[in-house]
């Protein structure tokens, strides 16, 4: 039957000549046709949260150093070496002979300039707290440069390899910002050709790029981006080969798709966390409900989160203990507060809270709708009839940051840093993104961001987990179980940190 839902589904949509750009050749052109479903409003990769930005990022910018996919073990990139000076200080040599897409030399400038600027609480990046460790940066020499940390970082190089892409200097400021972002120049194995703002993007091998970088020269030539807006129309272009490659699908048609001749279908587990707010510090309108411990522990009882992993997510979904992924620095899960699956003992705390009717609220959405879904109803069981306002994913970001969802489900990839620092900070540190704004919560994060001393961050992060789970602040409702779907030309590894690496895919 869904099968059957689903080429009925490609019929009207080709009927109806769904897909703007036209269909071509993959192999044969080299070039590999990619569709994703949330676009990305600024492709500047600081100025935006997704992780489609970051994907874009880490092909047409680099790094001063690069994770190892599979070891997570730290290597040259834009950086020959480094040296922790002192517990603040971390010093780099530069490669040279980089070159930018545009021809010019990177050199120390660069290195300074992009990392004081996106330091700097005037720069408005998407994730301050990805840099708000940093200080400064000072040029040594041309080749050489000094990070200086406000703090000790033990994560520094996690955050230097994921999240800091190196911009040209002279360009940027040339350009400006707006200027940048509709013709963006990087480093990396990839150069952007063309920006269609909320369409797509193309790309193509940088040829220039230096020899014995660790992400290789990349073996297709072109990649064409294109930016859908729901998961039926993905699903429509791969099966009418109007695409190569897609990712998170809806796991029912994981079978479908492998039973396609020319296709293929394959799962892994992520670093991703998919996880219910709750609006505890009435961000969203006075008189929240939600604000009442009672109540939000009421909801961790009344969400099935085992079931909606084992049967919606699949493919080795598992339910987080703790409000972080497992194998993150500091994520303890005996520290956190267990909440077991039970209606009756929901319905007895809404009762207790005085609401034994129980009341109304929007619940705010990106996930796929049958997620989004289940949790309604898992809700509407115990008395609390949610609203849906199902949205595109920058959408319902924006809405989030302005304060105005009670309820959302997100999920959190936390730019695949395995360190607490990159989830707990964003969603419980005073950002956009907290909407528990608890000072003493905010505390324990500070105290284990502050230290080197593993001892003492991960005493701060179980008190800061143990907060989160007896406040019921933060549901973490399950792993995400990445479901991709492409062409059985295509030579293509995913990895555990999230992170789609075509300058690694090849042509069979």
């Amino acid at each position: 039957m869904r099968a059957r839902a689903l080429f009925s589904g490609i019929t009207i949509a080709m009927a109806l000549g769904v897909g703007v750009w036209p269909a071509m050749a993959q192999k044969s052109a080299d070039t590999l046709r990619v569709v994703f479903r949330d676009a990305v409003p600024n492709i500047d990769p600081y100025y935006n949260s997704q992780r489609t930005g970051l994907i874009q990022a880490h092909h047409a910018w680099d790094t001063l150093v690069y994770r190892e996919p599979s070891t997570f073990e730290m290597k040259p990139l834009i950086a020959t070496a480094w040296k922790l000076v002192d517990p603040v200080t971390l010093e780099f040599t530069l490669r040279q002979g980089v070159k930018f897409h545009d021809g010019s030399t990177l050199t120390a400038d660069d290195v300074v300039y992009t990392i004081n600027t996106v330091a700097s609480p005037d720069s408005k990046v998407a994730t301050p707290s990805n840099y708000a460790w940093i200080d400064r940066a000072e040029k040594l020499g041309d080749y050489s440069v000094r990070i200086v940390m406000k703090k000790p970082t033990p994560a520094a190089l996690e955050y230097l390899s994921f999240v800091t892409p190196i911009w040209p200097k002279a360009y940027r400021e040339k350009v400006g910002a707006e200027g940048y972002a509709k013709a963006p120049v990087g480093s990396g194995p990839y150069k952007i050709t063309k920006v269609e703002t909320g369409s797509g993007l193309q790309y193509e091998r940088f040829e220039e790029y230096w020899a014995g970088s660790p992400k290789g020269k990349p073996a297709i030539k072109k990649i064409s981006v294109r930016f859908v807006p729901d998961a039926a129309t993905e699903m429509t272009e791969l099966l009418s080969g109007r695409t190569d490659w897609l990712w998170n699908m809806n796991p029912d048609q994981f079978d479908a798709v492998s039973r396609m001749p020319n296709l293929q279908a394959t799962r892994a587990e992520s670093m991703r966390i998919g996880y219910l707010s709750i609006d505890a510090a009435g961000r969203s309108g006075a008189g929240n409900p939600l604000t009442k411990t009672k109540v939000r522990q009421a909801i961790w009882h009344a969400i099935d989160r085992e079931t909606i992993a084992k049967q919606l997510v699949t493919g080795g979904s598992r339910v987080p203990p703790a409000p972080c992924f497992p194998t993150q620095f500091g994520c303890d899960a005996e520290a956190a507060v267990k909440y077991e699956y039970s209606p009756a003992k929901a319905k007895a705390l809404l009762a207790e809270a005085g609401y034994p009717n129980g009341f109304e609220t929007e619940l705010v959405s990106y996930v796929l709708p049958p997620w989004t879904a289940a949790v309604q109803n898992y809700l509407q069981a115990v008395g609390i009839k949610a609203r849906v306002s199902q949205l595109q994913v920058a959408a319902a970001i924006q809405r989030s940051w302005r304060g105005e969802n009670p309820l959302y489900l997100g999920s959190w990839g936390s730019y695949s840093i395995n360190d607490v620092s990159a989830i707990m900070p964003v969603m419980f540190g005073g950002g956009n993104d907290d909407y528990a704004r608890d000072a003493e919560l905010q505390k324990f994060l500070t105290e284990g961001g502050s230290t080197n001393d593993p001892i003492k961050r991960q005493a701060a992060y179980a008190a800061a987990i143990k907060r989160v789970t007896e406040q019921a602040y933060w549901l973490p409702m399950h792993t995400y179980v990445n479901t991709y779907g492409f062409v059985k030309d295509l030579d293509f590894k995913p990895y555990p940190d999230e992170l789609p690496r075509f300058f690694l895919a090849k042509w069979k």
